[in-house]
């Protein structure tokens, strides 16, 4: 059977953000570059993740914690960043298990077009 998405679409993860991940699609919206980071960080890929941020806050790289396993993505709410949009706000959880501890974090995170691709800029967590 093939694994599952980390996003929580229900797709399989090679047809959905293992696409974008391979450079094979960029994400069409704020709400699914969210999405496709959440599983960048699931399967630690960190040239995804440092691709998709915006130059002016992207750092040198990316700090993984080998005892955190990334396990549920909710988004709560969208706030424009759609096909049409240079700007968009996602607020989210993102559930993870730290060893065998359940933990969330709750951000709002903010995006924006650069170079005609969506990017992270900076999050504030809840």
């Amino acid at each position: 059977m093939a694994k599952r998405c980390f996003c929580g679409i229900g797709a399989r993860y090679r047809d959905c953000c293992g696409r974008l991940h391979r450079g094979e699609a960029s994400a069409g919206t704020a709400a699914e570059l969210m999405r496709s980071r959440f599983s960048a960080f699931a399967v630690q890929d960190e040239a995804y993740l440092l691709s998709t941020w915006h130059p002016a806050t992207r750092p040198e790289r990316i700090g993984f914690d080998d005892g955190t396993r990334w396990t549920r993505l909710e988004i709560v709410r969208v706030e424009a960043g759609g096909p049409d949009d240079d700007r968009g706000v996602v607020e989210f959880r993102a559930h993870y298990l730290a060893g065998s501890e359940p933990g969330e974090l709750h951000e709002v995170s903010r995006f924006v077009r650069h170079d005609g691709f969506w990017t992270y800029v900076r999050g504030k967590v809840i």
